[in-house]
């Protein structure tokens, strides 16, 4: 016989704003599968390529990158391919850029569902971080298709040890993302002309951070802005995935425990402001 309390809660309009619910979300589990499946077929569904797209926009964005940066502009890839440096860097932007700017929407987004319907507001911001995996994981599976055929081919370049910090380099980018994302969100239910900037804004901040270049030219050349891409959270976990996965890169464990705490506070701050919005947010937007 099932409990009839078993997934019932009681919804009050007073809530600690670090509150996640997360009992609440993971009864709400299905759900969360079911938003993940959704934006993956209306995506794609009335494109002619389909998730074909997956490969095409890195691969693209590469052979552009290498020869506009590469080839024109002449910048260090510190000796690797330079498809092989941009596609890496690109594998790992593009993820968290993904997640930054659609969760950047997602009040405004969905506020029709929000004002019918009562489910933890966290899976919404959750499903996009977690359709965007596949996205990432189809993306490094073409970086690691590149990586074989220029093995085969005999450039020069090694696994390191930093791969096994692969699997945190995700949460950090899921979480970065989700972090600032929530935040975002959260003020374009009043201020509606953030949400023109953040494509821009996140374009523009690529350049500033070590997709297109590796930490160590940019220290080089251009010492008076360096402090903005040395402190750019996601430049330490750009540098070690190409570091973990190609054996180059500005490694260090003051920069990755750096690129830790920037994460955990923008989550801290996406979560009471998501929180704190969560609560009167049908009103404004």
């Amino acid at each position: 016989m099932t409990n009839e309390h078993e997934h019932s809660w009681t919804i009050e309009a007073e809530n600690s704003l670090f509150d996640l619910k997360l009992n609440e979300v993971w009864a709400y589990r299905d759900l969360l599968w079911l938003l993940v499946r959704r934006d993956f077929v209306s995506f794609y569904k009335q494109t002619i390529l389909g998730p074909l797209w997956f490969f095409i926009q890195p691969l693209f964005t590469t052979i552009i990158f290498t020869f506009i940066f590469g080839n024109l502009a002449g910048i260090s890839t510190d000796g690797l391919p330079k498809p092989l440096f941009y596609m890496a860097g690109i594998t790992a932007w593009n993820y968290f850029s993904d997640c930054l700017t659609k969760t950047s929407t997602v009040f405004r987004d969905n506020a029709g569902i929000f004002g019918k319907v009562y489910f933890p507001r966290l899976i919404m911001p959750l499903s996009i971080v977690v359709s965007n995996l596949v996205r990432f994981a189809v993306q490094l599976l073409l970086f690691i298709l590149l990586m074989i055929y220029y093995h085969l081919a005999g450039a020069q370049f090694s696994i390191s040890w930093a791969l096994f910090l692969f699997p945190i380099l995700i949460i950090l980018m899921a979480l970065l993302g989700l972090g600032g994302g929530m935040i975002i969100s959260a003020m374009t239910t009043k201020y509606r002309d953030l949400a023109f900037l953040v494509t821009f804004g996140v374009q523009l901040l690529m350049y500033a951070t070590t997709v297109i270049y590796p930490l160590s030219t940019a220290l080089e050349k251009y010492p008076e802005y360096a402090w903005i891409i040395k402190y750019n959270p996601m430049t330490p976990i750009i540098e070690t995935f190409r570091y973990g996965f190609l054996g180059e890169g500005s490694f260090s464990w003051g920069s990755f425990g750096y690129a830790s705490g920037i994460t955990l506070l923008v989550l801290i701050l996406g979560i009471v402001t998501f929180n704190k919005v969560e609560r009167n947010f049908v009103d404004t937007v």
